[in-house]
């Protein structure tokens, strides 16, 4: 028993130290130093003067030179004889940069630097592998392959139009294809290491498909020069972050600000429903600019909806370039609003006037196209109420929409 606080600290180095104690006599030969290896690779780096390496943790076992490993790769399972095991020079991290100590033989627990030939497509957060008297490399490249195997084989989230993935390790690459599946985001490709110009130029192909998943979400890994050059120049935007949440965050702002420029171009295009009765006693201008105070019987007006008299041959009247309520300008009004709108006839169009064309016994509604509703659906879902595309329903047999 070791007396601690919470509040002072006391008691914590001796419990470390008394664990580490009882590890050490109780189950020290249970957990260390087995036979049987086990590693997983951390990390992929050129080092001078070594060529390609990996940095493993060596859990279990024993390593020596000229030792046969099989590591997952992208392009296939990796056989290789260690040529060099490195560790640092004591007091130092591996992945710091600086001259190692050369060793013939390592045993677990460790974390050390291993060179050999055909390392270069290893596949950082993979298992390593040692063949031992009777075992078969070939199932031992199948092992190593399953993780990588299922992540690939898993399209349930997998789209011709998506996001290109990135990732620095297979298991954040696993995190990462299952946060993007959680939140509905497509992905079309996917890698393990840093972002070179060939993910940009496969990434690319959805500048023509799709251009809102032109992009590449980066996750923890290095972006080279030339393929940000390459990037920029085809129109692909590469969002990088440590954190996944972040690259989320990101891309949920891409999509926002694309949606908003859609809108912005598509407002003048896109027409929403209406229809309103004429108010006999608010008939405020006859004729060009045509001012009529209404109801609003369904759907929504907004200013720029051209309008329609069904019931008179469905002349166009022109555009509504303004509303009032209470004499106050307001950009929309819904059903059951009474308003006074103003109407300006088309430029070079027939004049039409009240009295003559239309009296306020004819209901105007809003002129709808086929392409208008297209728009509505694509870029204003979010506006658009349940009774607003049963209007819709209803007056697409008026103007013959199918």
């Amino acid at each position: 028993m070791v007396p601690t606080s919470a509040h002072t600290g006391e008691g914590i180095p001796d419990m470390l130290a008394l664990i580490t104690q009882l590890c050490q006599k109780m189950i020290g030969d249970r957990i260390m130093y087995r036979s049987e290896i086990q590693a997983t690779v951390l990390e992929v780096k050129v080092v001078e003067g070594h060529g390609t390496t990996i940095d493993i943790i060596l859990v279990n076992g024993e390593l020596s030179v000229g030792d046969t490993v099989v590591v997952c790769g992208l392009q296939g399972p990796i056989v290789a004889n260690i040529r060099a095991l490195l560790t640092p020079q004591p007091m130092k991290e591996i992945r710091v940069k600086g001259t190692y100590l050369t060793h013939k033989t390592m045993r677990g627990a460790m974390g050390i630097k291993i060179a050999g030939q055909g390392l270069e497509g290893a596949i950082a957060g993979g298992s390593m592998l040692v063949p031992q008297e009777g075992d078969d490399i070939e199932d031992l490249k199948d092992e190593v392959m399953d993780d990588l195997q299922s992540i690939m084989e898993n399209n349930e989230n997998r789209s011709d139009s998506g996001v290109y993935v990135q990732a620095s390790t297979l298991g954040s690459l696993e995190a990462l294809l299952a946060f993007l599946q959680d939140s509905k985001i497509p992905y079309s490709n996917m890698n393990i290491g840093p972002v070179h110009k060939k993910d940009v130029m496969k990434c690319s192909t959805q500048v023509e498909k799709n251009k809102d998943f032109a992009c590449i979400l980066a996750f923890d890994v290095k972006i080279t020069p030339e393929a940000q050059d390459i990037a920029d120049e085809l129109g692909v935007t590469i969002y990088w972050a440590e954190i996944i949440y972040h690259l989320f965050d990101q891309f949920t702002m891409r999509m926002k600000l694309l949606a908003e420029e859609r809108r912005e171009a598509a407002k003048d295009i896109a027409v929403f429903p209406c229809a309103m009765k004429i108010y006999e006693q608010h008939i405020i201008n006859a004729r060009n600019p045509i001012i009529l105070g209404v109801n609003v019987l369904d759907g929504q007006v907004r200013i720029g909806t051209p309008i329609c008299v069904p019931s008179a041959e469905k002349i166009v009247l022109g555009k509504i370039v303004s509303i009032q309520q209470d004499h106050k300008e307001i950009k929309q009004a819904k059903k059951g609003d009474d308003i006074a709108i103003k109407i300006e006839q088309l430029v070079n169009g027939q004049d039409y006037y009240y009295g003559r064309h239309f009296i306020h016994t004819d209901n105007l509604v809003s002129k709808l196209t086929r392409e208008s509703i297209d728009l509505l659906k694509a870029n204003f879902k979010d506006e658009m109420e349940p009774t607003d595309w049963m209007l819709v329903k209803k007056l697409k047999p008026v103007f013959g929409i199918q």
